[in-house]
């Protein structure tokens, strides 16, 4: 009989990349014969990233608890002006969510032999009941110094619960194997339409620099625009790719900096375009300010692009050598500057890195990750 195996997570109705990661990893397991089933806590049509029709969905209505129809009106209604009123609303749907994934599981945890849970919150809910804490692997995204007073405090001692947690950075391991002793690094399978890429026609690559992500305060690309006005770019453009909260912000900075014929935004783009647009380009560009992986890392190396990066904890140093990039120490603009400067300046170097970038990918492809998972998946000690 093929294992059960259950996925939680918030939603599949808009892009991010837990979801991304999550159902690439649902859809190899279910090729590879397990039976697979995802819960997610938000109900909807569920269909931004493609799931195997083999793969059964459930779903449950987090936004229908009381707490959240009930509680929330009265608190916007009579505590208007109370500072900690958007903080107080989130922790009322937390725990609503909380209360009916709890009585979902409860009702149906023994269908399955394996629960994945997809997000520190659920991690730390679940891992207050032993029995489905039994079966439960926490999957942990984000990392390890999120989770404040309740989440990280209180409730992540309870991670002993948990059968094991997966962790998708070398310092998260190193944090719960202290809590869990259960704890591996298995880093994020890149998957479609990324991975079946054999080969690349560098010759066909034109002088773009290139950044794919959000555009919020965290993801930095204001240093981005800030270096690149500081340097000779020649005959290279910069492609942002991505939406967010920064988005008109970024758009006046260009304007300011006299670059809106350098710098294109794209607005957010499908999966298959962002893959072409990576195809095109030559060197990717990120100065996050934190990270818990940096798949889009990957993402840029699988389509033989030359990486530059800050060191932002947690991530980049995972991935980036000297066979595929450079990495800068945090907040080192200068060393940025003119680390993208030399890659411009030096044509031959530049062609050199995009290739040995595009070969060391191959290290990242999804058999070995695959296995790991099997491995963990099949592992009967607690």
């Amino acid at each position: 009989m093929p294992k059960k195996i259950l996925f939680i997570y918030y939603q599949n109705l808009k892009p991010g990349g837990v979801a991304r990661v999550m159902i690439n990893l649902a859809n190899e397991l279910c090729e590879n014969g397990y039976n697979i089933s995802i819960l997610f806590l938000m109900e909807g049509e569920h269909t931004f990233y493609k799931i195997n029709p083999k793969i059964k969905i459930h779903t449950v209505d987090s936004f229908g608890h009381w707490g959240f129809n009930k509680v929330n009106p009265v608190l916007d209604k009579y505590l208007k002006k109370f500072r900690y009123r958007y903080s107080l609303k989130k922790y009322v749907y937390d725990f609503g969510q909380w209360d009916m994934m709890n009585q979902w599981l409860k009702k149906n945890h023994t269908q399955f032999d394996v629960v994945i849970s997809c997000w520190y919150k659920l991690s730390a809910q679940i891992s207050v009941n032993k029995t489905i804490a039994s079966k439960t692997f926490a999957w942990e995204h984000s990392n390890f110094e999120v989770g404040g007073k309740i989440w990280g405090n209180l409730l992540r001692p309870k991670y002993k619960n948990l059968k094991g947690i997966i962790c998708i950075n070398k310092a998260s391991v190193d944090y719960y194997k202290t809590l869990n002793p259960n704890t591996f690094l298995i880093p994020n399978l890149i998957g479609e339409p990324f991975e079946s890429l054999e080969n690349i026609d560098f010759s066909s690559k034109k002088n773009h620099l290139i950044y794919v992500g959000r555009l919020d305060e965290d993801k930095n690309v204001s240093s981005i625009i800030d270096v690149i006005s500081n340097i000779d770019l020649k005959d290279f453009i910069f492609k942002i790719i991505g939406e967010g909260p920064d988005l008109e912000n970024l758009k006046r900075l260009a304007k300011d900096k006299k670059l809106q014929s350098k710098i294109i935004f794209t607005g957010q783009l499908s999966i298959d375009q962002i893959k072409n647009e990576l195809l095109d380009s030559k060197i990717f560009l990120f100065m996050s300010k934190t990270e818990a992986f940096g798949m889009v890392l990957l993402e840029a190396m699988f389509c033989g692009n030359a990486l530059l990066s800050y060191d932002c904890n947690y991530g980049p140093s995972d991935i980036i050598n000297q066979n595929n990039g450079f990495l800068v120490p945090m907040n080192d603009k200068k060393k940025f500057q003119e680390s993208l400067q030399k890659l411009i300046n030096e044509p031959d170097l530049l062609n050199k890195l995009t290739q040995s970038s595009f070969q060391e990918s191959f290290q990242w492809r999804k058999n070995k990750t695959l296995t790991q998972w099997d491995k963990m998946i099949n592992s009967t000690s607690r």
